[in-house]
């Protein structure tokens, strides 16, 4: 009987609890696979040279790579867009005193937030965002991504987020058009009032503001910057960065296209 290879079956069993789970910590692979903490370092580091695995900068957690096989998302898509966003989203932050959020599209619509500079005790709001799917209706993110689609694409997706939503966010849908108009015309997103998006341990109520990132003519995903709603209007941030914002997501979009070409 051929023997098998421990550290191709322990790469494997990661990769496994990853991409069933999403997001996940040093902890929790050592929870979920048995496996020491300094072994998984060791794999994990391997995969994430190899791309199979992706670390996020903010927490050191772990999801799945460029070369791990997706559905409804181009393989290098997401890898490449954080890649391309990762220094510029510290620099908006810095230049801004506020958070940033980098979101991916993940397919049919839908985009997930794959980078953030949040910091609770700078900015005071949850920093725990990165592998969450805001809301396409409500949040800013999803609204200024849904916007820069082709009409086309739009109107099918919008059409398909629909079916399954209830509450507040089946009332969002249904004003959608409008909204995705008013966006257009304003140049952002907005994150609806008192939209959480998740159930937070800690943290005030957020507002945001997002625009969309384009490469070669193609919405590619959508920069946000984020703060505590109490602290300042959206006016009077938009006012102050909102050029900032729509500049950095212009550098991102061009380092994608590059980085793509």
């Amino acid at each position: 009987m051929t023997k098998l290879n421990r550290s191709v079956e322990r790469g494997l069993n990661i990769l496994e609890v990853i991409s069933s789970n999403g997001v996940c910590s040093l902890a929790f692979l050592a929870e979920r696979t048995g496996l020491p903490k300094p072994t998984i370092l060791r794999i994990c580091a391997t995969l994430v040279q190899q791309r199979w695995l992706t670390q996020s900068r903010s927490d050191s957690r772990y999801r799945v790579g460029s070369r791990f096989p997706r559905v409804n998302s181009r393989p290098t898509s997401i890898d490449t867009l954080v890649e391309a966003g990762a220094s510029a989203i510290l620099s908006l932050s810095d230049a801004t005193g506020l958070g940033v959020d980098l979101a991916a599209p993940i397919g049919n619509g839908r985009a997930e937030i794959v980078d953030t500079t949040r910091n609770f005790s700078i900015h005071g709001i949850f920093p725990d965002c990165i592998g969450y799917r805001p809301s396409p209706f409500r949040s800013a993110l999803g609204c200024a991504f849904l916007a820069a689609l082709e009409p086309e694409q739009e109107a099918e997706y919008s059409a398909r987020l629909a079916v399954h939503t209830t509450g507040k966010d089946r009332a969002a849908a249904l004003a959608l058009p409008a909204k995705l108009r008013e966006v257009r015309a304003q140049g952002f997103a907005i994150r609806e009032d008192g939209y959480w998006g998740r159930a937070v341990d800690y943290g005030g109520i957020p507002s945001a503001i997002a625009v969309a990132i384009s490469a070669q003519g193609h919405a590619v995903g959508a920069v946000s910057l984020i703060w505590l709603a109490e602290q300042h209007s959206v006016a009077a941030i938009a006012k102050a960065h909102l050029k900032k914002l729509t500049e950095t997501a212009e550098e991102i979009g061009k380092l994608y296209a590059a980085n793509v070409g």
